[in-house]
């Protein structure tokens, strides 16, 4: 799947998880990949099993029940430099990235495991977080490919 700079924010902060997931999910509507009511599946979806992943990285996605409002897949990417608490506030569940993601059929399954092999050596996700631009971003995830 094609990275998309228009799908992509660097620099965020955010309150609360619940606002850096409508981000995800509003780059996602933005793009024509997913109606709104898909946005409200991510954050149920965050609900129901955290989409913190660990290594600083979340995947906020919609619920099953939500693949009618996909379009098309898409992926959005939002880089948060303070990081944004997804477990409760005790805990190291900070997220510096995230990835929203929304799939036709079990297309979002390719786009997790890709993401997920990445992201398991901490130190890419430490480029993702530190880079100055979407070029950047979208040059290291290329190398996934």
């Amino acid at each position: 799947m094609e990275l998309q700079p228009e799908m992509i924010l660097l620099d965020q902060s955010y309150a609360t998880k619940e606002d850096a997931i409508r981000a995800c999910g509003k780059l996602l509507v933005d793009a024509g990949c997913v109606e709104a009511g898909y946005v409200d599946a991510m954050i149920e979806r965050n609900k129901l099993v955290s989409t913190y992943m660990g290594n600083f990285i979340a995947i906020p996605h919609g619920t099953d029940e939500a693949k009618k409002f996909v379009k098309k897949s898409g992926i959005s990417i939002i880089q948060a430099p303070e990081g944004v608490q997804f477990g409760a506030d005790d805990t190291e569940d900070v997220a510096m990235v995230l990835f929203g993601i929304a799939g036709i059929g079990d297309e979002h399954l390719d786009i997790l495991q890709k993401i997920a092999i990445f992201c398991s050596d901490v130190d890419n996700v430490v480029k993702l977080a530190d880079a100055q631009t979407k070029a950047e971003i979208i040059e290291y995830l290329q190398e996934v490919e």
